[in-house]
C-alpha cells in the first residue's frame, strides 16, 4: 500500500518520501512504482524524480506536509508509529493512517497532538482505486481534515468525508457486512462458495460500480425495499463474532490461494494469473477514468492551497 499510495502523489507532481524499516522493502518500491505506472501507460523518469528514500522514520518526516502510515493493520505498531510522528514531524504537518477498520482515536491515543491525526483509507491497489475514506476523528481538526481532502481532490483521488470514527469507517463496514453473509450462505449449505462469487460478479455486481444502494433503492421506490427487507431481514445471519467457518479455515491452515485452499481450490499458478487479470481489469477502469477527466478537465474538489490552520 505505501508504494502505491505514493504513486498516486508521484504521478501528480507531488514529492514524496518514503520509509520502510525493512530494507529489502524499501529498496523495492521504485520498481513497483514504475510497474504501477506502466499499467496506467504514464512515463515512469518524472515521476520517480520526484521519490526519495529514507533509513529512518525520523528522516523521512523531518519536512512533511502530510505523513500517511502504511503499517501492518497492528495496534500496537501504529501507535508506536504516530507515539514517533507526534515528536519528529513538523508541528503543522497532517498525520494520517491508512488503517482499514481500527478507530483513529485508538491510534492516536496518548500521543502528542492528536488533533493532527485523521484517517485517510487507501483501496488496494490506490493507483487503480480511486476512492479514500477520510476520518475524522473526535480529536481531528478540522481544517486538517479539509486540507487534506483538497489536497487529494487535486491528485485525481475521490475523497469521502467520514464524520464518524468508527471501526471500519464506510466502506470495510458494507464490504464485510457482505462477507458475513456470504460465509454464512456458505456454512448454510445454499450454494458453493464459487455460485456466492458469480452471483455477485454478474449480478449486482456491474451496477453497484454505476449506482449505489441507496441511490437504486430511490429509483426502485423505497416501497419496494422495504417489501423486500420485511420477508428477508428476519433470515439474515446475524453472527456477532467472525463466523465459525471462517475460524475454521484458517485454524486448519485453509487460508487462501497462498496454500491452494480457502473457500475455493487453487491450483499451481491460478492465483498469479488470476490476480493479473483482476489487475488489467482495474487498469483499463482507472485509464478510462482519468480519459475522461482530462478530456472533461474535471477538478474533484475546488483547489486549496497552502497548510491547514492552526
Amino acid at each position: 500500500m505505501g508504494a502505491g499510495i505514493a504513486q498516486v502523489f508521484l504521478a501528480a507532481g507531488v514529492p514524496v518520501t518514503v520509509y520502510d524499516p525493512a530494507p529489502a522493502a524499501l529498496d523495492a518500491v521504485p520498481g513497483r512504482i514504475r510497474a504501477g505506472l506502466g499499467l496506467l501507460g504514464l512515463p515512469s523518469a518524472g515521476p520517480l524524480a520526484l521519490l526519495s528514500a529514507a533509513h529512518e522514520l525520523a528522516d523521512a518526516v523531518r519536512q512533511a506536509d502530510l505523513v500517511i502510515e502504511a503499517a501492518p493493520e497492528n495496534l500496537a505498531i501504529k501507535r508506536d508509529i504516530f507515539a514517533e510522528l507526534g515528536t519528529a514531524a513538523p508541528a503543522g504537518a497532517v498525520l494520517a493512517s491508512n488503517t482499514s477498520a481500527i478507530p483513529i482515536r485508538e491510534i492516536s491515543a496518548g500521543m502528542a497532538g492528536p488533533e493532527r491525526v485523521i484517517g485517510t483509507h487507501f483501496w488496494n491497489p490506490p493507483y487503480l482505486v480511486p476512492l479514500v475514506e477520510v476520518v475524522r476523528a473526535s480529536a481531528s481538526d478540522p481544517a486538517a481534515v479539509s486540507w487534506t481532502i483538497g489536497l487529494l481532490g487535486r491528485v485525481r483521488m475521490k475523497p469521502v468525508l467520514v464524520t464518524a470514527d468508527v471501526p471500519g469507517f464506510v466502506g470495510n463496514r458494507l464490504q464485510h457486512a457482505l462477507k458475513r453473509e456470504a460465509i454464512a450462505i456458505v456454512a448454510d449449505g445454499i450454494c458453493t462458495a464459487e455460485t456466492v462469487d458469480t452471483v455477485t460478479r454478474y449480478g449486482f455486481g456491474p451496477r453497484l460500480g454505476i449506482v449505489g444502494p441507496l441511490e437504486q433503492s430511490d429509483l426502485t421506490g423505497l416501497e419496494l425495499t422495504l417489501a423486500i427487507h420485511e420477508t428477508l431481514m428476519p433470515a439474515l445471519d446475524r453472527t456477532p463474532v467472525p463466523h465459525p467457518l471462517l475460524v475454521e479455515k484458517v485454524r486448519t491452515g485453509k487460508t487462501g490461494a497462498a496454500v491452494g485452499q480457502g473457500f475455493l481450490t487453487w491450483r499451481p499458478g491460478e492465483a498469479q494469473a488470476r490476480r493479473e487479470e483482476i489487475s488489467g481489469q482495474l487498469a483499463a477502469l482507472a485509464r478510462a477514468r482519468l480519459q475522461r477527466e482530462e478530456e472533461q478537465d474535471v477538478t474533484t474538489l475546488p483547489d486549496t492551497t497552502g497548510e491547514p490552520s492552526r
